[in-house]
Formats: structure tokens, sequence, C-alpha cells
């Protein structure tokens, strides 16, 4: 839906349209070959190993969609977190019905946004391996480079010796060549018996190779493995005999904590629908938001009268104490006069950043909701130390290590997007409404900016717009409606969910679940998880 106006449900009912095309994997066709091998599907594994009726929080469904005609659906790998015996733990599993399984440069990134999720949050993993390996026509862009697949393996190996993360590789279907490397630096192997293959080459490549002729259960199946080679510790019988183990080994972890009490949302959720306005410019009451997410009992905000476009408030998430900045909208009148809602003046970056401060003292997890169109700017803005003020906003939230979590339910434009825990600073998770709106900065915005000149100089000198400029303008306006697309956003993994917002309180629920469940996590880039003892 383009330009200013929108309607939340219908995107709300194209994105879950989207989702079912997506979650089909491969399509019917593929799917009872899954089950004609006697294999269950990437989905249907994940079903029958997580907590009966718990939530699936799937992370990076939509990454690709818009990518190799459509026939790349999630990249080819399942990857999200759930509760597994009462733990929560993140899952990568092979979808075998989006060609074999294979990888796709998108699959790397999700694999590596998994781990990197296990490692922030140091839960366990585990890996549903089925896999046919790499999609060799576009293997330039999954074979090398700092974030190609090697780091798949070197992540295996930072949680395995480093941070005492927990790895479980089943290998439920073919693990070939490099892949197996992954199943081989977990902590525990489980193989499928008559189904599962590991080899660093596959029968035909052995015969052209060294000559040998031989079959694939001689050459890496379940029952070599387990009982000659060694490398795998487990044979299950089919498919959910190896999820019951898998679960077995999660009952032989320490006990999950007890899950506390919470009284329900002030408002009704349902409501969620009919608080942004269809005008993405115009005002609304953060509080009539945060009232249906949020226990009904202990929101108590911080300085309210102070620099109130930035509501800072203590409050609880199903019976979590948790910090929440928001942005506030609208024209909102002071003592020191009237200011404007969804932009960071000094005051309020100074506020936060004394907010967030108080946080970390305190132990106390954060989540932001954004909805933030940038910086003042001027020169009463830059007299105040606008500049300074928001450094030291984004220094404290920058180096703030309890976890962190966004919610993008409108803007998230220019700096005032990074400072109010952008991507780029490492959050625990991030997840947007299907109204979000990620970017430097607005379409008019852009218009202005790109064209303003030429569009001022016809002005001047009284002249009509010539069409050609008027045909670029409209370019410019379309470009920035394509890009602002949440759905954009989420396709370049520049969120990890696009969430309905019906879905909001379950889903930061077991995201907090997961970022709270070590309480000595620290929260510095991945790159430098190593200096950290967990």
């Amino acid at each position: 839906m383009s330009g200013s106006t929108r309607d939340l449900r219908k995107l709300v009912s194209e994105l879950h349209e989207l989702e079912q095309r997506l979650l089909a994997g491969g399509g019917a066709k593929k799917i009872e070959k899954q089950h004609n091998d006697g294999k269950l599907t990437a989905r249907e594994r994940i079903a029958g190993l997580i907590d009966p009726g718990g939530l699936f929080l799937e992370i990076g469904l939509l990454i690709a969609y818009d990518r190799y005609e459509g026939q790349a659906p999630a990249a080819g790998v399942v990857t999200g977190i759930a509760k597994i015996e009462g733990r929560p733990a993140v899952i990568v599993a092979n979808d075998a019905t989006v060609k074999a399984g294979a990888w796709w440069p998108e699959t790397i990134t999700k694999i590596l946004r998994a781990q990197e999720i296990a490692m922030r949050n140091a839960i366990p993993i585990v890996y549903l391996v089925d896999s046919a390996g790499v999609n060799l026509p576009l293997q330039d862009g999954i074979f090398p480079g700092q974030y190609g697949a090697a780091r798949i393996f070197y992540y295996n190996s930072l949680m395995r010796r480093r941070f005492h993360i927990p790895q479980i590789a089943a290998v439920m279907g073919p693990c070939i060549a490099g892949g197996a490397y992954l199943p081989a630096l977990s902590d525990v192997i489980i193989m499928v018996d008559k189904v599962s293959f590991m080899g660093l080459g596959g029968p035909n490549l052995v015969k052209g190779a060294v000559g040998q002729i031989t079959d694939s259960e001689t050459l890496g199946g379940a029952a070599m493995h387990t009982a000659i080679s060694g490398v795998a510790h487990f044979r299950a019988a089919d498919d959910r005999a190896c999820l019951a183990m898998i679960r077995q080994q999660f009952r032989q972890m320490p006990a999950a904590p007890p899950t506390p009490e919470c009284k329900p949302p002030k408002l009704d959720p349902a409501g969620l629908y009919d608080i942004l306005p269809s005008d993405h410019r115009l005002p609304y009451r953060m509080e009539d938001l945060l009232e249906r997410i949020l226990d009904s009992a202990d929101l108590v905000e911080f300085q309210p009268d102070h620099a109130p476009e930035f509501l800072c408030a203590s409050a609880t998430l199903s019976g979590r104490h948790i910090a929440v900045i928001a942005n506030r909208r609208g024209f909102l009148k002071t003592k020191t006069g009237p200011r404007i809602g969804g932009i960071v003046y000094a005051e309020s970056a100074r506020k936060v950043a004394y907010f967030v401060e108080n946080a970390e003292r305190h132990r106390v997890p954060i989540l932001y909701v954004q909805d933030v169109s940038g910086f003042m700017v001027g020169v009463e803005a830059e007299t105040a130390g606008i500049i300074r003020a928001g450094a030291e906003m984004v220094e404290t939230m920058a180096c703030a290590t309890v976890p962190k979590i966004v919610l993008t339910v409108n803007h998230a434009s220019g700096a005032g997007y990074y400072a109010m825990a952008g991507q780029g600073f490492d959050p625990n998770f991030t997840f947007s409404w299907p109204s979000a709106r990620i970017g430097v900065m607005e379409g008019d915005s852009a218009v202005q900016a790109v064209h303003g000149p030429e569009l001022e100089k016809y002005k001047t000198n009284g002249e009509p717009v010539p069409a050609e400029l008027e045909q670029r303008i409209a370019q410019t306006r379309s470009d920035y409606d394509r890009w602002l697309d949440a759905k954009y956003a989420a396709a370049r993994g520049h969120c990890d969910a696009l969430i309905d917002p019906l879905d909001t309180r379950k889903i930061l629920t077991l995201a907090f679940d997961a970022a709270c469940f070590k309480s000595n996590t620290e929260h510095v880039p991945v790159q430098l998880l190593s200096e950290v003892k967990l």
C-alpha cells in the first residue's frame, strides 16, 4: 500500500497471505515426496520438538521472498525460537522441500543470525539437518567471504569451546561436504537409521575422486557412524524417535526458572488494529498501545512532565519487570513551549540516557517501541547541544549490557532509529508491525532533498515543472514507498520478524524469556563475546 494512507487490518491480511504461501515451502508435491521418503517436513519436525501448544517464533520467514522468482521460500531453512522442556532454545531446520534443502546465500545469513541469537542470549541451539549442500550456481555468494558459510563453523566452535552453549545436531537426511562440520562441531549428534547420510563426499564423488564404488549406507549411514567411525553418538529409528531423543537431552539440562505470575493488559488487545491512524503522519496515544500489550499493573512513568515526547516507564510484561522507552506522537504542550512528538530533542535525549543508565544499574531489560522521525534540527537545537545530548543517548544505549528488544510500530527514521536501539547496535531481537517504515527519511522529505533546488529554480523563474522532472519526482516517491514497506525490510533481514499486532504480547514474552534466561549475559557485539565469560 503506497502513499500516506494505510489500513492496518489490510496490511495484516496481506502479511498472513504471504506467510501462508511461504509456510508451504516447496509445495504439496515436494511435501508428499518427503513423506514418501519416510521423513517429516522441517515444520512438522519443529512442531514435534517444541513443547505442546507452545509458540514457535519464526525468525526471518520473509527473507528473500521477493528474490529468485519466488523459488526460495524462507531461503530453504526454518529458524526461530521456542521452548523445549520449558527452556528457550533456538532451532535451525533445513527445509528439504525447497531445492532439497540446498543453501542459498540468504540461507547462510539466516543460520548465522540464529547462531548469534543463541550466543547473545546464552540458550541452547538445535540443528535439524536435511540438506543437499551448497546451491552450486550461487556458490560465489555462499562459499567465500567473512560472512560466508565458514562463519557458521566459526560460531559452532565458539559456542562449543568458549561459551559452553549446548548444541544438538540431528542429521535427519543428507549432510554433505563442508556442511558435515556443522554437526561434527556440535555437542551431541543423532542420526536417523536408513535415512540420514553424513560424509565429506557422496558415493559419486568418491568414485570420481578415489575410484571406490560404494553406497550411502556403507559410506556415511547412521549404522556406520554410530558403530564404526564413532562420529555420531545416537541412532534413532525414525524422525519422531529422533525428536524424542532431543527432548531427552533437554531434560538433562538444569531446570528452567518458574514462570512469573502476571495480569492481563488493562485494555483489550483487539483494539491494537485501531490505534494507528490511517495516515502515518497523524498523532495517536502511545499509552493506548502500551496498555494493550503490557500487564495492567505497575506501569509508572519516569519524568512524565519533562520532555514528554519520550515516554519512559517501568512496567511488567507477563510478570517480568521491564523498562519501556517509546515515542509519543503529535504536538505536545509543555511549560517551556510546544514540542513535536516523534522527534528527539536535547532534553529528551538526556532524559532517555539517564533512564537507560538506571535500567542498567538495576539490571532491568529494556523494550524500545519505535515511532521516531529523527533528531530536532535548527539554531535552537544546535545551541542546546543536540549533538552532545544525542551522543549521550546513543552511548548509554550501546553500552548497556541488559537485554534490549525493539518493536517498530510506525516510523523509524534517520538517526532517531539508531538512538532507539536500531539493528546496528545488536539488540537481542527486533520486531516490526506491518505498518513499520524504516528508512533515512520519508518520501516527501526525499523529494525535497533530491529535487528541491530544481523545483525552487522553476518556481523562482515562474516556469512550469518539466514533465521529465515530474517523472523523476514520481520515481523517487515510488522508490521510497517500496523501500519503506515493512515487507521490504523483513525480506532483507532488517528485522527478525514481521508480526501481527495481536501477537505482540506473546511474542515479546517469549523473546524476553529467551533474552533473560541467563542473568549474567553480556551485551556486546558477537565478535567480542569470546573476550567475555558468560
